[in-house]
């Protein structure tokens, strides 16, 4: 005789007869609540095994249940109903938009709330074969592209181990645990997690991540506006935990096109609100990166004399069009500097996806202009102060 608890079917896969003699009180209510759910296999374990242990109890549920897993039989279908490869996300979207949350999501964490929710809702159905896709991630060094090859599953650690700098930040663990990276930077993160795993990453990766990435939107919700003002270190440069956000959010739908791409799935880009966000950070970011660029010879150098602090100098116009679009003035001579209208020398006209996937080194520099006007040397030094805003 084995050791396994007798579940509510007998020996012919039916339900079996039990016993009414228990009189229904508030659990049995609850337990009777569950049972849809149970039919449709959607409890969690421990109700689940709840439910069952009841079924064997109660002759009136165990009769509910057994009509109800009938009624599931005849709605369940050999082909698929998903006829829109894409009608998951546009729910799933409309829902995130039309639910109040209970506690408020800070503004500035509402693209990262968004966008790990609609990575988690691709994941949900993938089965091994998904997991174990290859992937290739892209960015941009210096003057070349650059790529690292690895599965679905390298993805979400690798999306995991970068979060973990925001999450140490806050105080929570970081999912790296003893592992310790050469540099604290995202890139070593994710090696280091890499090699100390005895084997690649599989689907088991989904649960720590999804865990991690509530616990930081619980966290930041909690704390307060004011938290948005902590720093971030990312190892070779910091960034205000509300721009550390941001910058995760807009990573976790780069990655998320990549995995869509690999399983031949559709996958749009963010709403135009946060599609805005992500292009006014990057737009906020290109003159420092620029001014680094130039220290290391990689653009023109400053002819003219600097441009004190505050100050108007030189400047490029950045138009994004369509979803998420504005303007932006670069300025050119000096992070520092002020741009301005009046000191326009160069226009550069791009769609808002496509100047982020620039921004993320999924498309080269001398490709992603649609419109260009102007200055020739300055549009080619902010195009690749772009794709320089890339890692892996």
């Amino acid at each position: 005789m084995s050791g396994r608890r007798p579940g509510p079917y007998d020996d012919r896969g039916s339900l079996a007869s039990a016993p009414d003699a228990l009189p229904p009180g508030p659990e049995h209510q609850v337990l009777k609540s569950l049972l849809g759910a149970w039919a449709l296999a959607a409890c969690a374990p421990a109700e689940a095994d709840a439910v069952e242990e009841h079924l064997g109890m109660c002759g009136s549920c165990a009769d509910e249940a057994l009509r109800l897993r009938e009624a599931v039989g005849l709605l369940q279908r050999p082909e698929s109903l998903d006829l829109n490869p894409a009608l998951r996300t546009r729910v799933l979207e409309t829902c995130l938009e039309r639910r109040p949350p209970r506690i408020p999501v800070p503004d500035w964490a509402a693209a990262y709330d968004t966008e790990t929710a609609r990575l988690d809702a691709l994941l949900q159905d993938f089965g091994d074969n998904e997991w174990h896709a290859p992937v290739r991630l892209r960015w941009y060094e210096g003057e070349e592209a650059s790529s690292r090859r690895t599965t679905v599953a390298g993805v979400i650690a690798h999306l995991m181990s970068v979060d973990g700098l925001v999450a140490v930040a806050l105080g929570l663990e970081d999912p790296l645990g003893d592992v310790r990276p050469e540099r604290p930077t995202p890139s070593d993160r994710t090696e280091a997690y890499w090699r100390a795993a005895r084997f690649p990453p599989t689907r088991a990766v989904r649960g720590p991540w999804r865990e991690q990435s509530h616990r930081l939107i619980r966290t930041v919700s909690f704390t307060g506006s004011d938290t948005g003002r902590m720093t971030v270190p990312y190892g070779d440069f910091a960034l205000p935990l509300h721009d550390a956000m941001l910058d995760r959010a807009f990573e976790c739908w780069v990655h998320a096109e990549d995995i869509a791409e690999a399983v031949d799935y559709p996958y749009d880009p963010p709403a135009g609100r946060h599609l805005h966000e992500m292009v006014d950070l990057a737009a906020r970011l290109l003159p420092v990166v620029l001014e680094n660029r130039r220290h290391h010879g990689l653009a023109a150098p400053v002819e003219r004399r600097l441009v004190a602090a505050g100050e108007p100098g030189r400047s490029l116009r950045l138009e994004i069009e369509g979803s998420g679009g504005g303007e932006w003035l670069i300025p050119l001579d000096s992070p520092a500097a002020k741009g301005s209208a009046e000191h326009e020398v160069a226009h550069v006209a791009l769609d808002g996806a496509e100047f982020c996937r620039l921004a993320a080194g999924h498309v080269p520099p001398r490709e992603a202009a649609a419109g260009q006007e102007g200055d020739r040397e300055a549009i080619r030094d902010v195009l690749f102060a772009a794709a320089s805003l890339s890692r892996m």
